[in-house]
């Protein structure tokens, strides 16, 4: 079955009116404060605020945001981080959000080994997709952490894909370990992992999932171009996940369809103790609110 769409997170968010709790690092943002306002309306949510208070409110009150049912957490820049993070640990909140603040600094803070969030697995960024035109859903990983993963981080990306795969409703998604191309050549490191990754799940070490590689991107996105090239597979022209080799190719891709597609998106970390709500600082408030929706999904 296909992946949840955005608008079927948002009426299971509206239907479960949680209220749970989220730490954002970094509220004085326009875009942050208008997708936490919205989400405290649906009943998703109650924010907490971790950063200068008089900042939070000075942007609020000049853009006519109520604050009503937030809490803030008064402190400086240069902790602001750490002290969302900590928020979550102890169990004040059960979801952690990217704000106004840094990617390296809060990924510090993320992965800290004493006061941090990480779980004895890879941290990495997955990217939910919506191609509105052609109905397609997928997701797409690593986007934003690790910059040359190894086969063994690899593994660790692929698990934290199909595991936000199954909380959208997927129990056997198709995932697609992505290259330049399809042939497996000993000259390129990618396509031996990806037909390695495939191997294994074949044999069974990853019974909760379909893993075919390598794939190039109209091999795994499109089912007319499997017809053209005359490759067949599970995957093929389904990939519910997209796998891919390295930093910069995942963050090309994905920002190239976030520019130039009709398309919806939101994202979250994989990796952590908590739901980690992480897209740009430059995305819109209604990037965030999908954001938050996938995040949601997600708590146990």
């Amino acid at each position: 079955m296909p992946l949840m769409s955005f608008d079927d997170l948002f009426r299971l968010a509206d239907d479960r009116a949680s209220g749970s709790v989220v730490a954002v690092a970094g509220g004085a943002d326009l875009t942050v404060l208008s997708a936490l306002s919205e989400a405290r309306d649906r009943g998703w949510i109650s924010p907490l605020v971790v950063g200068p208070e008089r900042e939070v409110r000075a942007i609020a009150d000049e853009s006519g945001i109520d604050l009503r049912g937030f809490s803030i957490l008064d402190v400086e820049p240069d902790v602001v981080a750490p002290a969302a993070v900590e928020s979550v640990r102890s169990g004040r909140a059960s979801i952690l959000m990217k704000g106004k603040v840094s990617t390296p600094t809060l990924l510090s803070s993320i992965s800290d080994p004493e006061f941090g969030l990480r779980i004895g697995r890879v941290v990495c960024q997955v990217v939910f997709m919506e191609i509105t035109a052609h109905s397609r859903r997928f997701l797409l990983a690593d986007t934003g952490v690790c910059v040359q993963p190894k086969l063994p981080t690899k593994i660790d990306i692929l698990r934290g894909a199909v595991e936000l795969a199954h909380a959208l409703g997927e129990p056997s998604p198709r995932v697609a370990v992505m290259a330049a191309t399809e042939a497996v050549s000993p000259g390129m490191l990618d396509t031996m992992h990806a037909a390695e990754l495939q191997r294994r799940n074949e044999t069974g070490e990853f019974p909760d999932c379909r893993v075919q590689g390598p794939l190039s991107f109209d091999l795994a996105y499109a089912a007319d171009a499997a017809d053209k090239k005359r490759i067949s597979g599970p995957v093929v022209g389904a990939a519910d996940v997209m796998l891919f080799p390295d930093l910069a190719s995942a963050n090309l891709t994905v920002k190239a369809i976030m520019y130039t597609a009709d398309c919806r998106f939101g994202g979250v970390l994989k990796g952590t103790t908590a739901p980690v709500v992480f897209m740009s600082r430059s995305d819109t408030a209604e990037t965030r609110l999908r954001s938050l929706a996938l995040a949601l999904v997600s708590v146990r």
